[in-house]
């Protein structure tokens, strides 16, 4: 399944990277030092029920290029709400 996640921190890096490392195709929408950490070095989870890992995966900022994906996962603030709302439609379908 191919999965973007709208918000790689405490709560969409988890569960994205869950889904990473279960075999899914996961994108992860980032800004900033986020990004490049992610890009660089890819994610790192630490989890007390799940234990430490690190999956790689596409990460972006500009979302027009990344396709249509089979789910996003919306995983951000609510005062960023408006603009990651217009940011998750070129991953959508027609």
């Amino acid at each position: 399944m191919k999965v973007a996640v709208m918000g790689a921190g405490g709560v969409g890096g988890y569960f994205g990277g869950l889904l990473a490392r279960a075999g899914h195709d996961v994108t992860f929408v980032a800004r900033g030092t986020h990004l490049a950490a992610i890009q660089e070095r890819g994610l790192r989870v630490e989890s007390a029920n799940d234990g430490t890992f690190t999956v790689s995966g596409a990460a972006v900022e500009d979302t027009s290029g990344a396709g249509f994906h089979d789910l996003v996962l919306f995983n951000v603030k609510m005062y960023h709400n408006p603009q990651a709302i217009e940011s998750t439609r070129p991953l959508m379908g027609p």
